[in-house]
C-alpha cells in the first residue's frame, strides 16, 4: 500500500479540529487509518477528534495481521470504534468543559486486496476504480435523511442551511453503532477518506478528476487541498488517500 494524509484548518476557521492517523501494521500490505472531525466547541472538538483517533488506532493497529479475514476485520473495526467511543464519552464526564463533545469517524483497514471501512457521522470514504468514483459510506446527517426520503434533491442538499447537522457521532452516547463496508481492491483502486471540509468545497467530479490524474497519493492529496482552499473552504479540510503500491508515508 501507498498512503498519504494531510490536514489543514481551512480558509476561515482559526483552529483545526480534524485529526487523522495512519499506520502500516508491520507490513506494507497491512494498513490501519482513521479520520475524525471533532465537534463541541473549539477546545472540545479538537480533544474529541484526537482522543478518538488515538484510541481507535491503539486497538486496530495492534489487532490487524496477515491472517486477518474479512470477519476478523469487521470485528476489529467494531471493537476499535467502540473503544474510541467509550474513551470520548468517559472524558466528557471527567471534564466539565468537555460535556457533550463528540466526533465523526471514518476508518479503514486494508489487508492485501481486502479493505474494510467503518463510518459514524458525515466524514466520507470514496472509491475510485476503473475511472469511476463512488461514495462508499452514507452520511449520518439530517440532510442525508431528507434526500433519502425524497424531500430534497442531492443538489439541494449541497447548499442546505442544515447540512452540518449530524445524527450520529462518536462519544455523545454510551454506545455507538458504526456502518461497515467491505471492499475488494483492484490494482487501479484508490480510496479517499475525507472530512466534510473537502466534500462540501469540491464536487464529486473534481474529486474524481484529481484522483485519476495525479499519480501518487501525496500529489493527489495536496492538489485536492489546494483546490479546496481556492474554493474558500469554510471548514477544516482533512484528506487521506490510499492505493495499492510499494511504500507508505504520511503528512
Amino acid at each position: 500500500m501507498n498512503a498519504y494524509g494531510i490536514t489543514h484548518r481551512g480558509a476561515v476557521r482559526a483552529e483545526n479540529q480534524d485529526c487523522f492517523r495512519l499506520s502500516f501494521c508491520g507490513s506494507e500490505r497491512l494498513l490501519a487509518a482513521v479520520l475524525c472531525d471533532g465537534m463541541g466547541g473549539a477546545r472540545c472538538g479538537a480533544t474529541a477528534s484526537a482522543l478518538a483517533a488515538d484510541a481507535f488506532m491503539s486497538h486496530a493497529a495492534n489487532s490487524l495481521d496477515e491472517s486477518s479475514r474479512p470477519a476478523d476485520m469487521k470485528g476489529i473495526l467494531t471493537e476499535a470504534v467502540g473503544y474510541a467511543n467509550a474513551q470520548v464519552y468517559e472524558r466528557s464526564f471527567r471534564e466539565l468543559s468537555c460535556i457533550g463533545m463528540g466526533t465523526t469517524m471514518v476508518a479503514l483497514l486494508v489487508s492485501g486486496r481486502r479493505a474494510m471501512l467503518a463510518n459514524v457521522g458525515d466524514s466520507r470514504a470514496y472509491l475510485l476504480s476503473r475511472d469511476r468514483l463512488r461514495q462508499v459510506t452514507r452520511d449520518h446527517s439530517l440532510v442525508e435523511e431528507l434526500i433519502s426520503s425524497g424531500k430534497i434533491t442531492r443538489e439541494e442538499g449541497r447548499v442546505h442551511p442544515q447540512k452540518n447537522i449530524i445524527t450520529r457521532a462518536v462519544g455523545t452516547e454510551a454506545s455507538i453503532r458504526a456502518d461497515l463496508y467491505e471492499l475488494k481492491l483492484t490494482p487501479d483502486s484508490r480510496l479517499l477518506l475525507c472530512s466534510d471540509g473537502l466534500s462540501n468545497a469540491l464536487t464529486d467530479e473534481t474529486l474524481r478528476r484529481v484522483l485519476r490524474e495525479e499519480p501518487e497519493p501525496e500529489q493527489a492529496a495536496r492538489k485536492l487541498l489546494d483546490l479546496a482552499l481556492e474554493a474558500g473552504a469554510t471548514d477544516n479540510v482533512t484528506i487521506l488517500i490510499a492505493q495499492l503500491g510499494t511504500e507508505g508515508k504520511h503528512g
